[in-house]
């Protein structure tokens, strides 16, 4: 009789199996009421959202970052921006997710010489998708006796038919543009691209001073980052349809040499019928 029973159950179970569920709803604490999210949602980690370490500023920033859009800016000033927390507490946040791995900074050199900072937000620390070479490679330096590489124009209309009068009279029009507006001053490269478009115009029976101002009305205020392009933008899209047929001539009246009948010609002489006979015939 001195032989515990260690097969009996401490306790008597409940005979609601509501009571002995995992699931079942507790006395105290959060009650969760969850609907299954089937778009517009982000999978976050419990392992950041319930950081033992990180501040709540942080937590939600974190999530926040991960929510967005790939290439959209999560600097300092934006995030202030948006948030009501100022620019000091978001830095402290930033920083505190840098130091657990959340978060990546580093600085890097575009081709032209300006830093910028490249964020990479990590929803699982210690996992990297990207190489990490290609992160930290340095930026190509560009030879300093080269210009740096231009940006490609949009393309301009083209005359049916070109002629070094026509073309010089296109060029003409395109320096006389900055007298409008100081803004519009080309360089010979961008005249030599955008000539084939103002020659374009001049062949559909436009005058140069209607085709200077139809490239001048209605500037933006704001400044021209790349007038080239603004032109050439409107040269294709407002190029006017080609002029329609020009009327046929009309004769005056002549009298004719051998019947005395009126009849149209750009000279005096003799009618359709008498030169072909049947009025003798006749």
């Amino acid at each position: 009789m001195d032989t515990k029973n260690i097969s009996v159950p401490s306790r008597a179970q409940s005979r609601l199996p509501g009571k002995n569920h995992p699931h079942a709803q507790p006395h105290s604490g959060v009650v969760h009421d969850n609907a299954r999210h089937n778009e517009n949602f982000t999978v976050i980690g419990n392992h950041l959202i319930q950081h033992e370490e990180l501040s709540l500023l942080a937590i939600g920033l974190a999530c926040y970052i991960q929510s967005v859009r790939q290439g959209t800016s999560v600097d300092i000033k934006t995030l202030a921006d948006r948030f009501p927390e100022g620019p000091t507490r978001i830095a402290a946040a930033l920083r505190e997710l840098e130091a657990h791995g959340y978060l990546r900074r580093t600085h890097e050199r575009t081709p032209s010489g300006r830093i910028v900072t490249r964020t990479v937000s990590c929803n699982k620390p210690g996992h990297r998708t990207t190489s990490a070479d290609t992160l930290h490679r340095p930026a190509r330096r560009l030879d300093p006796d080269k210009p740096p590489p231009r940006k490609r124009l949009p393309a301009v209309p083209r005359p049916s038919f070109t002629s070094p009068a026509l073309l010089q009279a296109a060029v003409d029009v395109l320096a006389d543009l900055r007298r409008q507006d100081p803004r519009l001053l080309l360089s010979a490269t961008d005249a030599e691209h955008l000539a084939p478009g103002v020659a374009a115009w001049l062949e559909r029976d436009l005058t140069p001073t209607s085709v200077g101002h139809a490239l001048t009305e209605n500037l933006p205020p704001e400044p021209l980052i790349r007038p080239a392009a603004f032109l050439a933008h409107r040269l294709a899209a407002q190029l006017p349809p080609p002029p329609p047929p020009a009327p046929k001539p009309r004769h005056p009246f002549q009298t004719c040499d051998g019947c005395d009948r009126p009849f149209r010609a750009p000279a005096p002489g003799r009618c359709r019928d008498c030169r072909s006979g049947r009025r003798k015939a006749a």
